[in-house]
């Protein structure tokens, strides 16, 4: 006959409570979501009588809005998650912008329409790779920050756009980029049906890939993920070309929609992008993240600045509105933190 330990401690028994709490933590972008759009829907019956959320105008425009942030934050989600963080995303964006209207109306009526918009934006794309590849390189092989990495890069995109811009915007006049930034496929706009699919690659690239795997290991532990014999170097230097790339897409599309490239395209999308990946449950400080979470936090940007533009308030207060809710989503993230720590010191 086998006895028990006395002093063995009783298996914690979860309560409804610590189950309540964990389920809302981990839906609280989803929540939030729900009650911005219920707040919009009610502010414009009752303000307007009309409705915010069920009119496809307004839908289809918070998609577009939409696009521009989540791009750059869909490759910002692997490199937040793996600890790290990019800066230079905006201006690669915009010098990808400036490539592909360069090349685009180089290669307009020499080459084929849809010919010279692969090939502009094959150009564009090489173009973004290298703040990547450089990124990648000072955070992995020199080990510099990234924060300070990316910044300097930041800085040298930013003036290389502005240079190969002449200062100014680069209109184009290729139909069939132009088609594909303003027109819509089954009623919904082309460039959101582009951002989908990439949306969906990266989502299996994240959750399913060996890479992805890697990626979460290098944001919970460099140390360990070096003992496990994962090559953190070589996918260090992927995460920020991945990043770059993303940029780049968004810089092909914006001048898509706006038949123009510009260097200064992704300046304002750069703090949306951190926002996205933060708001959807994203630790700065690495480890944890999706992609799914991503495109809510993105959602919920584009409904403020969407709504707060359809209720007549002052476009300004799209600033302040998502600076708040980014300081809500850390100190939500820093409070969850101390907790799970607290719970396994006892």
């Amino acid at each position: 006959m086998t006895s028990i330990p006395l002093d063995e401690p009783a298996p914690e028994k979860t309560t409804w409570a610590d189950s309540f709490r964990s389920w809302v933590t981990s839906m609280r972008a989803w929540i939030f979501l729900g009650f911005l759009l219920v707040g919009f829907e009610l502010w414009a019956r009752i303000a307007y009588n009309t409705t915010f959320l069920f009119n496809p105008f307004n839908v289809a425009s918070i998609a577009v809005f939409t696009v521009g942030p989540l791009l750059l934050a869909l490759g910002q989600t692997f490199v937040v998650i793996s600890g790290g963080i990019d800066l230079s995303v905006g201006f690669t964006m915009g010098l990808a912008a400036v490539v592909f209207s360069q090349i685009l109306n180089l290669s307009t009526g020499v080459l084929w329409d849809p010919l010279a918009m692969v090939v502009a934006g094959v150009v564009a794309l090489l173009a973004s790779a290298i703040p990547g590849v450089i990124n990648g390189l000072l955070i992995a092989k020199l080990r510099i920050p990234p924060f300070i990495g990316t910044l300097g890069m930041y800085g040298v995109a930013r003036g290389i756009a502005y240079l190969l811009a002449r200062g100014t915007t680069v209109p184009i006049s290729n139909p069939v980029v132009t088609y594909i930034g303003n027109e819509s496929l089954l009623s919904i706009p082309i460039t959101v049906l582009i951002t989908i699919a990439l949306t969906c690659g990266m989502m299996f690239m994240l959750s399913q890939s060996r890479f992805g795997q890697h990626v979460y290991a290098i944001g919970g532990s460099r140390q360990a993920s070096l003992r496990a014999g994962i090559n953190v170097s070589r996918n260090t230097i992927a995460l920020y070309i991945l990043s770059s790339l993303a940029a780049g897409i968004g810089g092909i599309l914006y001048t898509a929609r706006f038949t123009a490239g510009a260097a200064q395209a992704g300046e304002p999308l750069l703090l949306d992008s951190i926002a996205a990946v933060v708001i959807g449950g994203a630790s700065l400080f690495g480890g944890s993240g999706t992609i799914t979470g991503t495109v809510i936090g993105a959602l919920i940007i584009a409904v403020i600045q969407y709504g707060l533009v359809f209720v007549n308030v002052e476009p300004f207060w799209q600033f302040v509105a998502v600076g708040i809710v980014i300081i809500i989503s850390v100190l939500v993230d820093q409070t969850q933190k101390q907790l799970s720590g607290a719970r396994s010191d006892e």
